[in-house]
């Protein structure tokens, strides 16, 4: 029996009616075993994703859920061993930056006929990032500090979102807050330590990315060569680089391309730990919920199965 988490939000509120119009309808015709179960507000999803794994008998369980990336960060966190699901992804979130790396239809109907009938299951990494107190969390496609967590943060609670979600235009909202954000920002003096070597010192930091794919916030390819199951997570830094080179190197990175300029420098490295001089926002695939001076991240290869073509 597929256990299904549906985020009616998703996709401007849409997600119930996509649920109610396309997915339900095509599992009752194939006569496909399905129980759901409906997110309300934020925390549900760890909630319900925590009950089906305690009350499964048989392992893995296979896991759908309808909604974004941050909705499928959010069951991260309520699976106590990921290993024990086989997820299936339905997207219906404004950025779908792990679809768009694994290659899943955005369609919904499509994404349900890969995971039933046509796909494969995939093997892939997660991520975990520890604050200085001790907390933790998981991400599946990419952790950032700085700019890239701030732009996340204000999209969270940007109406304009939702208006270019219902046009179909949700990256827009992204390149739109991110150009705002350049603007106001205020980079602070970082130091990388990658694995055991000795710490890389940026007098003005941006941003961190630490990814496990290719692609956040709507379809920035901030690191090309990423591969989601080698165990590495691949980093993009921006530093010391003036506002306006930042505002020529931004579209690029649609391409992969920025690497190009100066002071937007690749990583790799297996463990990260990211200080900077002053508190940044914080991202796990695209959720924000707090600020930071100190984080730790480690990667867990191939530690949860996914369907895909």
């Amino acid at each position: 029996m597929y256990h299904i988490i549906i985020n009616p939000a998703s996709r401007s509120g849409k997600g119930k009616k996509i649920w109610k119009e396309q997915i339900k309808p095509a599992l009752l015709r194939d006569n496909v075993s399905f129980r759901p179960y409906f997110s309300e507000k934020a925390g549900d999803v760890a909630v319900i994703a925590s009950q089906i794994l305690s009350e499964a008998t048989e392992f893995p369980v296979p896991l759908i859920i309808l909604g974004g990336d941050g909705t499928v960060n959010e069951a991260l966190h309520g699976l106590s061993d990921p290993s024990k699901v086989t997820l299936g992804y339905i997207p219906t979130g404004s950025s779908n930056d792990l679809a768009r790396d694994l290659n899943i239809p955005t369609e919904p109907t499509a994404a349900l006929e890969l995971i039933l009938h046509s796909g494969s299951v995939h093997s892939m990494d997660l991520g975990t990032v520890t604050y200085s107190d001790g907390e933790k969390r998981r991400f599946a496609v990419s952790c950032g500090i700085g700019y890239d967590a701030a732009v996340c943060e204000e999209a969270l609670h940007s109406k304009l979102k939702r208006v270019f979600n219902k046009l179909g235009l949700g990256k827009l909202t992204y390149l739109g807050i991110a150009l705002k954000q350049l603007l106001t920002a205020e980079p602070a003096s970082g130091k990388l330590y990658l694995d055991d070597s000795a710490p890389i010192e940026i007098n003005r930091m941006l941003f961190t990315a630490c990814m496990l794919h290719r692609f956040e916030g709507g379809g920035f390819m901030f690191c090309p060569d990423a591969n989601d199951s080698d165990g590495i997570m691949n980093l993009c830094s921006v530093g010391d680089l003036p506002k306006a080179k930042v505002l020529l190197a931004l579209p690029t990175a649609f391409k992969g391309k920025h690497y190009r300029f100066r002071g937007v420098t690749p990583y790799r490295a297996k463990e990260v730990t990211i200080e900077t001089s002053s508190p940044l926002w914080v991202h796990t695939d695209g959720e924000v919920t707090r600020k930071s001076n100190r984080i730790t991240l480690t990667c867990e290869q191939q530690a949860i199965r996914i369907i895909r073509p």
